[in-house]
């Protein structure tokens, strides 16, 4: 019995330990991932180390290892997930690991989380400066977008997976993309090109700089960003007046600053031939054709217009894939960008097959697929976004000795999104820009960039439909506006008109639906003046909308560069008032004679014709001018040796 105690003890002490040691490594792991998920299930994770693939469960706050490559990592989610939505491995909060928001992704890095499950990666930074906040008008256009998309012969079954996902209100996630790649011929996330084996830089269609995504210490770190006050929510810090913008722009066309090209070919001596014929050329004194008071100089319009109608000739480079190229969005409030597309694209009298024969050079990449294909929504990280059009613009330098011969000055882009100048900036900052947000504080270069009109298509079958308005002697409301409430201006305009005065018209956010919608023309049809404010950028549709309807635009926005800025003169078609002038605003439209107010309404029926779209291009059209006026910003910037 004794030798049988004798036996038990020392067990027992042994059982102690070992009791005593699997407690003391559990409670340390406990703590562990207390203390490293401050917002997890530290005991989940101690008794669910990994997640099954069949795993769809509501899991909470869980962290699930990721494997990249051959190293397994802690990637932590600080949301909470809904099980019936996705499964705990579908969000990655990512950031560099040290703080900063310029983060590198590689599409092979992408395939192998693909590959593992993850399906949705969340670009967490820090925020930049400038950066402007999602225009509430495009939130509005991703409830619509499914239609437009569908509207696009070419590209119903390639987007099918993409259009479920705006409808819902949801990001587009990586994983979905990636089943778009391997089900369609239209790649969103393939490789756009394929360039020679010498190109200097490969084109990865999703990286964001480079392959080395994790940090050091091979963990993937959450930074919350700090709260801060985008720019589009501030006032300007400068503030360039209309007067300012027109010594501007005759003191660049007296003095080029652009970059003289490396070797001058035929086609720039044609160019720089055109510009003495254009400023030498017969006065004209009465044209049928054109409304001599809406432009700056007719005579030069009209010789320029025809000159360019006779030498200029586009290249339409090929590379890139559906759909952030090659794809026009004929509907919606980023409409411009993709009708010129579709327009250029199919022109046979300015586009030519050989590059040789070119004098400009045609990028058809669209900036609203761009952000809708690659943006997760309220990560506050374009960087992807910029770092895919440089990766383009490498391999289009690489692949073509057109770009580096001139650096870009002979290449332009047309783009709607409000995010187009961050977009584009450095690695295209020499190309000629067609951009609807030509904010002179952005980057916008008056006298080279053009500034493009935003248009708000309703119809892409029909893009002219209900234009036209009431003559002016039936024109009872002084002034009007509805819209949301995007950025600053807006809600001071309110503050100081609305339900103010019966003759100012001044309506916050009108409700949905049809019978709103046409309401809402029919003030416009209605109205003396439209009341155009900036919203979260300079841009506003309004502009355009208000010339459709044949209401003079009243433009409320610092810094804004009204389109066709080089050949129009919107004095005699609109009224541009400074932000501050806002609480004087019924004083100084009253303040217009009505002769005077009889002309700027005349300018508008007769200005008409130059913001038209239609399916055939006509003479002066939208197209026309638009492509007229980036000819004639390089026949004023062209530079010989």
């Amino acid at each position: 019995m004794e030798l049988l105690n004798g036996f038990k003890n020392p067990f027992r002490s042994e059982y102690k330990r070992w009791v005593f040691l699997v407690g003391l490594v559990a409670i340390s792991h406990l703590l562990f991932q207390s203390f490293l998920l401050p917002y997890g299930n530290a005991l989940r994770s101690l008794l669910l180390p990994g997640i099954d693939d069949s795993s769809e469960g509501n899991y909470g706050n869980v962290v699930s290892p990721v494997r990249l490559g051959s190293k397994s990592v802690v990637v932590r989610n600080t949301l909470t997930i809904n099980g019936s939505d996705f499964s705990t491995r579908d969000v990655i909060l990512f950031n560099d690991g040290n703080g900063g928001g310029d983060v590198g992704i590689s599409s092979r890095k992408i395939g192998d989380w693909v590959e593992k499950g993850v399906s949705k990666v969340i670009f967490d930074g820090n925020v930049d400066d400038d950066y402007a906040s999602e225009n509430g008008e495009d939130l509005n256009e991703n409830a619509v977008l499914e239609e437009v998309i569908r509207d696009q012969d070419n590209y119903v079954n390639a987007t099918s997976r993409i259009e479920q996902v705006a409808k819902h209100g949801r990001e587009v996630s990586t994983g979905e993309l990636r089943d778009v790649n391997t089900t369609s011929q239209y790649p969103a996330l393939s490789s756009m090109a394929n360039p020679t084996p010498n190109a200097g830089s490969s084109f990865r269609s999703t990286s964001l700089q480079s392959d080395h995504t994790v940090s050091k210490s091979n963990s993937l770190m959450v930074v919350k960003p700090g709260k801060k006050k985008m720019r589009c929510e501030m006032p300007p810090k400068t503030v360039t007046t209309i007067d300012e913008m027109n010594r501007i722009l005759l003191r660049h066309r007296r003095s080029s600053r652009a970059m003289r090209p490396r070797r001058s070919s035929i086609r720039d001596q044609e160019i720089f031939a055109a510009k003495s014929r254009i400023e030498n050329g017969p006065v004209i004194t009465n044209d049928q054709d054109l409304y001599a008071p809406v432009f700056r100089n007719v005579s030069l319009f009209k010789r320029s217009y025809e000159l360019m109608e006779r030498i200029l000739k586009v290249y339409v480079y090929k590379d890139g894939k559906k759909p952030i190229f090659h794809l026009p969005i004929l509907k919606g409030l980023y409409a411009s960008e993709g009708w010129f597309m579709k327009l250029m694209q199919g022109n046979k009298h300015f586009v030519v097959k050989d590059p040789r024969r070119a004098h400009l050079f045609y990028m058809p990449f669209s900036s609203r697929m761009l952000e809708y294909t690659l943006y997760v929504r309220n990560s506050h990280n374009r960087t992807n976004l910029r770092q895919f059009l440089k990766d383009y613009t490498e391999t289009i330098s690489a692949k073509y000795p057109y770009f580096n011969r001139t650096n870009g000055a002979d290449h332009f882009l047309v783009a709607c999104h409000d995010w187009a100048p961050y977009e584009t900036r450095h690695h295209m900052e020499h190309c000629i820009k067609a951009l609807c947000n030509a904010d002179v504080t952005a980057g916008f270069k008056i006298g080279r960039d053009v500034s493009l009109p935003e248009t708000y298509v309703r119809s892409a079958r029909n893009p002219l439909r209900d234009l036209g308005g009431k003559p002016a002697s039936q024109r009872h409301i002084l002034a009007f506006y509805a819209g949301s409430m995007h950025g600053y201006l807006r809600p001071i305009l309110l503050k100081h008109w609305k339900d103010k005065d019966s003759d100012m018209k001044i309506l916050g956010p009108m409700p949905p639906g049809v019978a709103s919608k046409m309401n809402y023309i029919q003030h416009m049809k209605s109205a003396k003046y439209c009341i155009c404010p900036k919203g979260y950028e300079v841009n506003s549709p309004r502009v355009v909308e208000s010339i459709f309807y044949e209401c003079v635009p009243v433009i409320i926005s610092d810094n804004f560069v009204p389109p066709f800025f080089e050949v129009l003169d919107w004095g005699a078609f609109s009224i541009i008032l400074a932000e501050k002038d806002i609480p004087n605003l019924k004083d100084i439209l009253t303040s217009i004679p009505q002769e005077r107010y009889l002309a700027l309404q005349l300018g508008v029926r007769k200005v008409q014709r130059h913001f038209l779209w239609h399916a055939k291009p006509e003479r002066y059209d939208l197209f026309h001018m638009t492509l007229h006026s980036i000819w004639y910003n390089r026949v004023y910037q062209i530079k010989l040796r």
